[in-house]
């Protein structure tokens, strides 16, 4: 089994880390990591170091860096604009899609979405988001952490014009005759994926992401769920450009 990941804000420049914080009551208490096992550090922005453990405390470790690395950041850009779902479900999406390598995942405040975040509960909820994905990129030993966009979602309007800018744009619905298995993807700058909310892509927003430069695509003949659909396309995507 690889060794666990843990995010620190800055890699250390000596060789030596105490590792505290939540980050280091995980490692010491939940975890429970012991004199001489191995672990990873990340910032979040490409930079790791593997060290040893070489002290357990109460809720902190210390560490010996062994060596470091850095890993390039993904081209081209994958960014999923994901329409804001009811109940977990949103969480759920942004869990499987960070997993599957998304680099910035954008909350968007569809006209069918049932959910709608206002207020505080849209900090909260987009706070959620974040920690969903942080604690999935350390699930899956990610050395770049994924971006959650919007202050706390974005419009359409908003989302038309990140198309707009894009390398391509993807719109899955269900009505689309090409394919995202074959359509042209670029080399370069950001691919932007769209997926409606459970209610699906409303006729004028479907407009304005065709009038902004936006492609309707299908993955094949089933109708997947807002929290399963996003996945499903990255690992297309991801496939396609050599990602895995």
């Amino acid at each position: 089994m690889s060794a666990p990941l843990f995010l620190v804000e800055a890699l250390p420049t000596g060789d030596a880390l105490t590792l505290d914080g939540p980050e280091g009551h995980h490692a010491a208490t939940v975890q429970r990591l012991r004199v001489g096992e191995e672990l990873l550090l990340a910032d979040g922005r490409g930079g790791t170091a593997a060290a040893v453990v070489t002290a357990v405390g109460r809720g902190n470790l210390d560490v010996t860096i062994t060596s470091r690395g850095y890993a390039d950041a993904p081209v081209p850009r994958l960014v999923t604009v994901q329409g804001i779902a009811k109940g977990d479900r949103g969480e759920l999406a942004v869990q499987a899609m960070t997993e599957v390598g998304v680099d910035e995942i954008v909350p968007w405040a569809a006209s069918r979405s049932v959910t709608q975040w206002r207020g505080d509960r849209g900090v909260r909820a987009r706070e959620k988001w974040v920690a969903t994905a942080r604690e999935a990129a350390k699930q899956a030993r990610r050395p770049w952490l994924p971006v959650v966009a919007g202050a706390p979602d974005e419009s359409t309007a908003t989302v038309a014009r990140r198309i707009a800018g894009a390398a391509a744009g993807f719109v899955l619905h269900e009505e689309a005759e090409e394919r995202l298995t074959t359509a042209e993807l670029p080399t370069a700058g950001e691919i932007v994926l769209v997926v409606g909310p459970e209610g699906g892509i409303a006729p004028a927003e479907l407009s304005a992401f065709r009038e902004a430069g936006g492609r309707p695509v299908r993955l094949g003949p089933a109708v997947l769920r807002t929290s399963t659909a996003g996945v499903a396309a990255l690992s297309v995507l991801a496939t396609r450009l050599g990602r895995w």
